[in-house]
């Protein structure tokens, strides 16, 4: 379900493209269900965002207009409501939560930190001295560990750490 994408956020997706990595599908709808307006359909763009890049969105930006519209389509909510949808406070942690609940992730914790800096100082620092590599390798292994990973900051703190083993 969740697989590596390239560096960076797709901005370009064909008709099909959309309808194979943005359509909600069977458990998805039970956890749109009880949402309406704008919480409705940010909830469900957030869902399809992390299945596809194994993260939530740093600004509502990063979700491509073609994916907001396809989306708010399916949840019969105006594209237009998305700008309205919050990625900080009380609603967005909940969405947040529920999200990684279903798909089987947790959030980073501290020893987590350790033992990613440890893995990529042993494992991909020895073999791979670019940094974009070594950030993208740590975005995998956090997805196959089922780990939400790190936001920006802590993100380069991992990296400096395991740079500096």
């Amino acid at each position: 379900m969740i697989e590596a994408k390239g560096a960076g956020v797709r901005q370009e997706w064909a008709p099909e493209e959309l309808l194979a990595n943005w359509t909600l599908v069977d458990g998805d709808w039970d956890l749109v269900a009880n949402k309406s307006g704008a919480t409705r359909l940010g909830f469900g763009l957030l869902l399809k965002f992390f299945e596809l890049e194994g993260r939530f969105p740093d600004v509502l930006g990063e979700v491509t207009s073609a994916a907001v519209e396809y989306v708010a389509d399916l949840v019969k909510v105006p594209a237009t409501d998305f700008a309205t949808y919050t990625l900080v406070g009380r609603t967005a942690e909940y969405h947040r939560k529920q999200i990684r609940e279903a798909l089987g992730f947790r959030p980073l914790r501290v020893a987590d930190e350790k033992a990613l800096a440890e893995w990529l100082a042993v494992e991909v620092c020895p073999v791979e001295p670019v940094e974009d590599r070594q950030r993208e390798a740590l975005l995998v292994e956090c997805r196959a560990r089922k780990i939400e990973p790190p936001g920006p900051t802590r993100l380069e703190k991992v990296l400096v750490a395991a740079r500096g083993k």
